[in-house]
């Protein structure tokens, strides 16, 4: 026995063909040729190998083969459309788990006000966040977004990156600590300093790259205290331990509070470019873009 090979599009082309009462109203109702949906339904009657309805110049009328596809071809319909409004619903309220990779300083990025404010705008979606330095395989582990801070990204064809924003980064002290060990003019004096440096996700120190204008210089200095959480560094700056290298807008309020100065001003660390990571899908749900959408509105009031 042959196999039978159905298209559910076809099915449903014939049940909106008897709907309509005419090939001419279905043609208008779904927008394709007449002479397209005529050659659908045929094709899937020599594919059945019966007649699903006799042809007139005035009606059509079903066979008694057809009444019973008929009800399958309707079945068929329904579902696509429920399916098409349940997309549209989900289009319009995000519903699902949104999962979401970011580095541990969430402080840094406001992470704790992207989230209350996040769900309490779309309640019906569950909101996974895992804080990590690694970098997550974003495909494989299933996450909907990654946050991620890097001047450049390698190139990923399965993956697609959008710019957030840039902070611009400077070194900063606590009053006391210049106080007591004297406030570098150049950055070669840094190295007679104690630097808070960070530790990369690789486990290496990183090494200050300053700038300004065409004058360069890198180093660090010879006594330093080493991790892998700018919020702990910028805690031990404000209680004097040393010199760190922090974005200039998150450590505004640490300056205007009088717990933090910016050390040698008009020297800039490199930029740092914060991006939100998606898999390289063509459509994103809905409540990914309003994650994204309300992560940058955060960050660019913060």
């Amino acid at each position: 026995m042959s196999t039978i090979k159905l298209y559910a599009n076809d099915l449903i082309l014939f049940a909106h063909v008897i709907d309509a009462g005419s090939f001419t109203r279905a043609s208008e109702l779904t927008g394709l040729p007449k002479s397209t949906l005529s050659r659908r339904v045929s094709e899937l009657e020599d594919e059945l190998g019966e007649r699903l309805m006799q042809r007139s110049t005035r009606r059509l009328v079903l066979t008694d083969f057809g009444e019973n596809i008929l009800e399958y071809a309707r079945r068929l319909s329904d579902e696509t459309e429920a399916a098409t409004a349940l997309a549209q619903h989900r289009q319009v309220t995000p519903h699902g788990t949104l999962r979401v990779s970011l580095p541990p300083e969430f402080r840094e990025l406001s992470i704790v006000k992207v989230a209350t404010e996040y769900s309490r705008q779309y309640p019906n979606v569950r909101l996974e966040l895992d804080l990590s330095s690694r970098r997550v395989d974003i495909i494989a582990e299933r996450f909907d977004v990654a946050v991620r801070a890097a001047a450049q990204l390698p190139d990923d064809s399965s993956l697609v990156a959008r710019h957030i924003m840039t902070q611009h980064n400077s070194l900063y002290a606590s009053p006391d600590y210049l106080k007591r060990h004297g406030r570098p003019d150049t950055p070669t004096d840094l190295v007679n300093h104690t630097g808070l440096v960070l530790v990369t996700s690789g486990g290496e120190q990183e090494t200050w790259r300053l700038t300004q204008g065409n004058e360069r210089w890198e180093g660090r200095p010879h006594n330093f205290l080493a991790a892998n959480s700018l919020g702990l560094q910028q805690e031990l700056a404000i209680e004097g331990l040393g010199i760190v290298g922090l974005s200039e807008r998150f450590a505004q309020p640490q300056v205007e509070s009088g717990l933090l100065e910016k050390v040698l001003p008009g020297w800039r660390l490199p930029e740092t470019v914060i991006w939100c990571v998606t898999p390289g899908r063509r459509l994103l749900p809905q409540r990914t873009l309003a994650f994204i959408e309300l992560f940058k509105k955060v960050l660019s009031v913060a």
